[in-house]
């Protein structure tokens, strides 16, 4: 019968509570940062993209220009299209549809909030919205369907900030809560340790005693 010395059973007791701490305490990376107002107005990279500035299509470049006019349109109604900004050489993959929060692709359609080629002859104004270095904004801009290329700028998307701000709170508090959990587990499985190591002992003792109070029997040979 193989036996598990004392040693060997506590460092898989700690390995298995490692495992159960990092199981149950597993979470996804927060998507926003704690203060996201602050961050959009005092970072370098927002304070320039939030000025209304020179934007380009940058999707196939390799291709003639009268295609490329082509493609950015069948994109834009399609949803999507590559936009940077030519002052910081910001590249981004922006998506214009609503409901661009959810999880369900037939919830994200473009409309005319976000696709609009009716506005202004010759240009389509454009509007997204996704979550930059942590931060909740909102793209608005336009561009020439001839030249490809428009003005645009980041806005600060205070609605969807704190939508994300309540998210943000949920998953500490949901973090914090389990990780309390497992502390208590652990403290309880440490009493019963302490418990079971204080009777083993007792049994130890009280066998001892009996051990010394017994009289070895003798015999003589005639």
């Amino acid at each position: 019968m193989n036996e598990v010395s004392g040693g060997n059973m506590l460092s898989f007791v700690a390995s298995t509570l490692c495992c159960e701490v990092r199981e149950n305490n597993y979470t996804t990376m927060p998507r926003v940062v704690p203060d996201q107002r602050a961050k959009f107005d005092n970072d370098e990279l927002f304070r320039k993209l939030s000025r209304e500035c020179e934007v380009r299509y940058t999707g196939f470049r390799d291709r003639p220009h009268d295609e490329r006019q082509l493609r950015f349109q069948t994109e834009c109604r399609e949803g999507h299209a590559d936009i940077a900004f030519i002052a910081t050489g910001t590249n981004l993959q922006l998506s214009f549809s609503s409901n661009a929060w959810s999880d369900k692709p037939e919830d994200r359609i473009p409309t005319r909030e976000f696709v609009d080629f009716e506005r202004e002859p010759s240009k389509v104004h454009l509007k997204s919205q996704f979550i930059m270095n942590g931060v909740c904004v909102m793209w608005r801009g336009w561009i020439d369907l001839n030249r490809l290329d428009g003005i645009g700028s980041l806005e600060y998307d205070a609605e969807r900030a704190e939508v994300e701000q309540t998210l943000l709170r949920e998953q500490i508090e949901q973090y914090n809560r389990r990780l309390r959990e497992f502390e208590e587990r652990q403290r309880q499985y440490r009493q019963d340790q302490d418990r079971q190591a204080e009777s083993e002992a007792e049994v130890v003792e009280a066998l001892l005693c009996i051990s010394e109070t017994q009289t070895p029997i003798t015999t003589q040979s005639s």
